[in-house]
């Protein structure tokens, strides 16, 4: 496990020598320290990567050479895979085929923009003109330097969202990893000096948002924020970037609907359920925690949905078999735990769930469903990121539509239905930036990741998440030796 910050190719300490604890979320035990950043150290790391933008060889090589180190990343990543799935559970909480299957699609991510890198090479395009004088065409380039800040849900992973597809366009860049969740984040140090990265093409500094984060955002050298969070520390980044006119994306909250019509499978949709608000915890931006059944549906729905949930094997996520391992940290643990009381308080009914029995120590909360919640009460309209799914029945369609699409989240929605047409209507009707049909929660590299409204600004993944990192230049030329007209001596 590192115990310092990757700048420049070279493994530094804290400025200030301070470092912050890494606690086992299952066994709340210290098991390393981390260096705790200042606004020096994302300094010093900010100037590497604008260094290396500016002077050294990683913009100016081809895609197919970006691309071959991008691959040697994806094989470094997957031979260390039982190695770092472990360190990500130990960090994280999650359960450990969770964490395999995490980082089994970080490796993959970095050979999907590999191959978009390859691509990059001799994209020109052709402009056509009125005036035949002249000849324009338009190219990609990229960026500039970088700062990605990300969460704690998904570690490796969220960092492979934002790094692979910067370095497949030419940017530098900075990462700064939740405090909470940082191991595997500094090992992507040693995997991509082995895989042969420049020094300075990627930099990563731990410790506080409020003060590496901020340090990263504010610092001009920066050319483009890419952040996925919380809505309020969104905005506050929006604000900072726009003090020099930054490119910004933002992947924010979400309290997203699923809308089970009753004509579906009763049990691929409890299945479904399940997967959409237990999977990580609840940890899950797009966390379908909003569930709409049709009233003939409800009742019998209902009582399946609940005797599978109690089923659920909680526990480490080193045991073999767990399915549901404890919360990240303590914080979250009691900000879950307070938002199930606040629910139960203004009218819900705690149907299952709640804190879970037989532990003395980690931040284990049972699955949980709550019923009869009114809509206007706070867990049915904020993101709990917990495993705590809101369920009502519905009456009509127009109904569920209205109910799912009044949230100022836009994240995700899903709609389940032995009816295509109508399922396929109720998708066009949905508000938000990702939708499934008959699942939820599935998610590809190839495949566009952003929201509506207030879950955020931009798109990751796919095309459109190397388009983040690429700016788009017109060059013109004379060619022809016909006078300009507008003065000649």
């Amino acid at each position: 496990m590192k115990s310092a910050f990757f700048i420049n190719g070279l493994w530094v300490g804290p400025a200030n020598g301070q470092t912050l604890p890494v606690i086992d979320p299952a066994t709340e035990t210290v098991i390393h320290h981390i260096p705790a950043g200042s606004a020096a150290d994302a300094n010093a790391a900010v100037q590497a990567a604008r260094a290396a933008f500016d002077h050294g060889p990683w913009p100016r090589l081809t895609g197919h050479q970006r691309a071959q180190v991008l691959r040697a990343i994806a094989k470094g990543i997957r031979d260390r895979l039982p190695e770092l799935a472990r360190l990500e559970v130990r960090d994280n909480g999650k359960p450990l085929p969770e964490a395999e299957w995490d980082l089994a699609d970080a490796a993959g991510c970095f050979d999907y923009y590999a191959g978009l890198a390859e691509g990059l090479d001799g994209a020109v395009e052709p402009i056509a003109l009125p005036d035949p004088r002249f000849t324009a065409k338009a190219v990609r380039e990229p960026i500039g330097v970088a700062g990605a800040i990300i969460p704690w849900n998904y570690p490796l992973l969220m960092a492979a969202w934002k790094v692979a597809p910067a370095l497949a366009a030419g940017c530098c860049m900075v990462l700064k990893p939740s405090e909470h969740t940082s191991l595997t984040a500094l090992e992507l140090g040693e995997i991509v000096n082995a895989a042969g990265l420049p020094p300075g093409v990627l930099n990563i500094v731990t410790g506080l948002g409020a003060e590496v984060g901020q340090a990263i955002a504010e610092h001009p050298g920066v050319d483009k924020l890419a952040f996925t969070g919380s809505v309020p520390t969104g905005a506050r980044l929006m604000a900072t970037a726009a003090r020099d006119v930054k490119n910004i994306s933002l992947e924010l909250g979400g309290k997203s609907p699923f809308v089970v019509f009753a004509d579906s499978d009763i049990e691929k949709a409890v299945e479904w359920i399940m997967f959409g608000i237990f999977w990580n915890q609840g940890q899950v931006c797009s966390a379908t925690s909003r569930v709409l059944v049709e009233a003939p549906l409800y009742p019998k729905l209902l009582e399946r949905l609940l005797i599978e949930a109690q089923k659920i094997k909680i526990g480490n996520g080193l045991q073999p078999g767990t399915l549901l391992g404890p919360l990240v940290n303590d914080l979250q643990y009691r900000k879950v735990l307070a938002a199930i009381d606040r629910a139960v308080a203004q009218g819900a009914t705690l149907a299952c769930g709640g804190k879970a029995a037989g532990f003395e120590t980690g931040y284990f909360v049972a699955p949980t469903v709550l019923t009869d919640v009114p809509l206007d009460a706070e867990a049915w309209c904020e993101e709990i990121f917990g495993p705590v799914v809101c369920i009502r029945p519905f009456d009509s369609e127009a109904e569920a539509i209205a109910l799912a699409n009044d949230s100022r989240f836009g994240l995700a929605a899903a709609v389940m239905s032995a009816d295509t047409a109508r399922a396929e209507r109720v998708a066009a009707a949905f508000r938000a930036g990702i939708v499934w049909i008959n699942c939820s929660q599935p998610t590809f590299t190839e495949a566009p990741w952003g929201g509506y409204k207030q879950s955020g600004i931009g798109r990751e993944l796919g095309h459109w998440g190397l388009d983040n990192y690429l700016e788009t230049k017109q060059i013109t030329r004379l060619i022809s030796d016909a006078p300009w007209g507008w003065y000649i001596k």
